[in-house]
């Protein structure tokens, strides 16, 4: 039967590291030449930003390549109001920014908790429940931000859900944190992260992997937004064995 409460905190990998936003400067963008779009949008249309193109304000687009850090790369074409000299290139991608934002976030695996806990026994058929504690680091929300260039990046990561291998083939999605387990709840399955194995651990313990999977969502002050996926992974060992009957004699 489960024990009481209490988990374990499994080894999780840690995150990116803080550089505090002062790592190596991007590359920047390679572009081509703007060009003047023809025919030009009617005046009073929404691309012309509350720009007037009867005092000389022109729409032009270009193909740009930003740079990552990771050393790839994303093409873009893009269109800008500006004069007829035409538009600024833009100091650096948002994208880039939201790279340095995350790079300055810590963001680990679970901090497992489960019942059985390591150390103690599980039975074989009883409920196991599977968790993991709060915080930002482990589950989030986690913010950081980012700024070059007159843009500024904001960046927002989650956990989205934790993929549980149980070490005995099965995998479990829990798309919520899991709950603590309580003696109140006795052989009550857990209600949104559990498993029950119908094996006992003949290699001595069931090797309990959780990987975490974050989303970040960032937003740039210039209205552009995206997503990086993130995974984290922490682990725990179990032992599972089965209820002996006593004969007589």
């Amino acid at each position: 039967m489960p024990g009481s409460g209490g988990g374990s905190s499994g080894g999780g990998n840690g995150g990116g590291g803080s550089d505090g936003g002062k790592g190596p400067k991007p590359k920047p963008p390679e572009c081509t030449p703007a060009e003047k779009v023809d025919p030009q949008p009617a005046a009073g249309s929404d691309v012309w930003k509350g720009q007037d193109p009867a005092k000389g304000a022109v729409l032009y687009f270009r193909s740009c390549r930003y740079f990552l850090p990771d050393g790839s790369s994303t093409l873009l074409t893009e269109t800008f109001v500006g004069s007829p000299a035409g538009p600024a290139v833009p100091a650096v991608d948002p994208a880039v920014l939201a790279q340095r934002a995350l790079d300055q976030m810590i963001l680990r695996g679970p901090e497992i908790g489960i019942v059985p806990k390591p150390g103690g026994l599980g039975l074989v058929g009883m409920p196991i429940y599977m968790w993991t504690e709060r915080g930002p680091e482990t589950y989030g929300p986690n913010t950081a931000s980012a700024s070059a260039g007159g843009i500024t990046v904001n960046a927002t990561a989650k956990v989205r859900k934790i993929v549980w291998q149980m070490g005995d083939g099965k995998t479990v999605t829990c798309t919520t944190p899991g709950t603590p387990y309580k003696a109140a709840y006795g052989k009550k399955s857990s209600p949104d992260c559990g498993h029950r194995y119908s094996q006992p651990s003949l290699a001595g313990a069931y090797h309990v992997v959780a990987t975490s999977t974050w989303s970040v969502d960032w937003q740039a002050t210039t209205g552009q937004t995206g997503q990086i996926t993130q995974t984290r992974q922490s682990t725990v060992d179990i032992r599972v064995g089965e209820l002996q009957a006593v004969g007589s004699g």
